[in-house]
């Protein structure tokens, strides 16, 4: 690829071969993106079962020997990224560490493994180690660490330029960081330190300490060359007290180089029109689908068969950051309104046992269902009226993302990535046309409240549903946009 500039990609979990959260999604979609532009993108990943799984054409590139003294095998193959487009992957096979029970980060019990900050650590080091040559065909330009889980990144690469008085293996490679949720930091105690073979200099308020601890998000804010986090109102807010989780005086230090691009929508995925995990398409010029959809949902879920209850979904981790003890607080007023809700999600033990509590009460109004499901989330979407997103923060959110495309209505918080994406149903802004869901500012039960009468309200008047409907459906959110803002980062961090 002639000019095209070489983009390594580090994340600890990408879509569709494993998934957590909306970490999977950007790091599915973001190469891919890249790759349609033109440029020479590749993936580093752990080599978790459901990742070496769906390796194919997989050959050793070198052995790694991390400072701890783990050995593992360093791999180049390719992974389906999405129907007919494969994406060249360097996946780290090392089965004591990777090839665990549990999702990535946890066992089945849902504790944290003992070990990760070398699990992670490892990702961090093998991604270094691809940076300096070791496949002597390809050497990444700028290599992009996602998330606390590759925060060493920067940190290994910038000691190796160190190493080389800034010449020579790796000197080249320019480092960009994207914080996607900057309340998972990837703490540690001091004692871990010794082991990952940096510098003593790095443990200082300078470098990888907080508050006595290892802090593998503060490396990387600390260490790359470019910062990036995934919206432009998130990126202002992390650099205050409320939300910069002791963060934002580092933070506020290097807004110079913290940019916030607003994460998209893989329309490969996420589109009523093409998707086939709906039981009927639809789209903005041809809607009639989504009522098919509602009805067969209702009946699935064992929900009562009416057209004119407007259905709210939630699909959520199911915490009290995401605002769902809101939405339990105001679920006595929706049923006696008229509406429904189905939930999908899962998370704090005690949040689960209320829904599913309230859920037996009004069976025929509530539906609950404990867990994650890909296709379910996706009838979800096509089949509610209203996607409900009340967060106390959210750096982007995907989910209102999804509710647009999917012509359900967000209900959200002004607060991050919500802010940017949805406009509310005000009456000004509905004259415009640019009214798109139902926003509220407080993170109060009132406040919830308030706006889940407002889009009772406006459920009722159906020519207007219709016209902010068509409107959500109707908002841009493709990756072409986005992976064009990430290229003038990558840019930027070049030397």
């Amino acid at each position: 690829m002639p000019g095209a500039m070489r983009i390594l990609q580090v994340s600890a979990e990408i879509f569709p071969l494993l998934k957590t959260g909306g970490l999977a999604d950007v790091a599915g979609a973001l190469p891919m993106a890249l790759a349609a532009e033109g440029q020479d993108v590749r993936v580093l990943l752990p080599g978790f079962p459901a990742i070496l799984e769906k390796l194919s054409d997989a050959r050793p590139i070198g052995g790694i020997v991390a400072p701890w003294g783990a050995r593992a095998e360093l791999k180049l193959g390719r992974v389906a990224l999405a129907d007919g487009v494969a994406m060249p992957a360097y996946v780290i096979d090392a089965p004591d560490y990777y090839g665990r029970p549990g999702n990535p980060y946890e066992n089945p019990q849902r504790e944290p493994y003992g070990d990760n900050h070398l699990r992670f650590a490892l990702l961090s080091f093998a991604a270094a180690r691809v940076a300096q040559g070791i496949d002597a065909d390809w050497q990444p330009q700028v290599v992009h660490a996602h998330d606390w889980h590759a925060g060493l990144v920067p940190a290994y690469i910038a000691f190796e330029r160190g190493s080389s008085n800034g010449a020579g293996a790796g000197a080249g490679a320019a480092t960009v960081f994207t914080v996607h949720n900057l309340a998972y930091q990837g703490l540690f105690p001091r004692t871990h330190f010794d082991a990952l073979g940096l510098p003593p200099s790095a443990f200082d308020v300078n470098g990888l300490e907080f508050y006595g601890q290892l802090s593998f998000m503060k490396a990387g804010l600390y260490y790359a060359d470019r910062l990036t986090t995934v919206s432009p109102t998130y990126a202002r807010e992390i650099q205050t007290p409320e939300q910069g989780f002791g963060l934002d005086g580092l933070l506020k230090s290097r807004s110079s180089q913290l940019t916030g691009i607003l994460n998209a929508v893989d329309d490969g995925v996420w589109n009523p029109a093409v998707d086939t995990l709906l039981p009927q398409a639809f789209d903005v010029r041809k809607p009639a689908g989504k009522a098919r959809c509602k009805a067969l949902l209702q009946e699935e879920l064992g929900l009562a068969l009416r057209d004119d209850a407007p259905l709210f979904v939630v699909v959520s981790r199911l915490t009290e950051q995401k605002g769902l003890h809101l939405v339990l607080d105001a679920l006595d007023a929706l049923v006696t309104a008229g509406g429904q809700l189905a939930l999908l999600g899962s998370g704090d033990g005690w949040l689960e046992q209320a829904f599913v509590e309230r859920a037996a009460r009004s069976p025929r109004a509530i539906s609950v269902t404990i867990g994650y499901n890909e296709p379910l989330a996706h009838r979800l979407f096509g089949a509610g009226d209203v996607t409900i997103v009340p967060s106390l923060f959210e750096p982007c959110g995907l989910t209102q993302m999804y509710g647009l495309k999917y012509g359900s209505l967000p209900l959200v918080r002004r607060v991050g990535g919500l802010a940017d994406t949805v406009t509310d149903c005000s009456l000004e802004n509905m004259a415009d046309g640019t009214a798109t869901g139902f926003v509220f500012d407080e993170f109060r039960s009132e406040e919830f409240t308030r706006a889940l009468r407002r889009a009772f309200a406006l459920h009722a008047r159906p020519a207007d549903w219709r016209r902010v409907r068509a409107a959500a459906m109707r908002r841009p959110a493709d990756w072409r946009h986005a992976a064009a803002h990430y290229l003038n980062v990558y840019k930027e961090a070049l030397p």
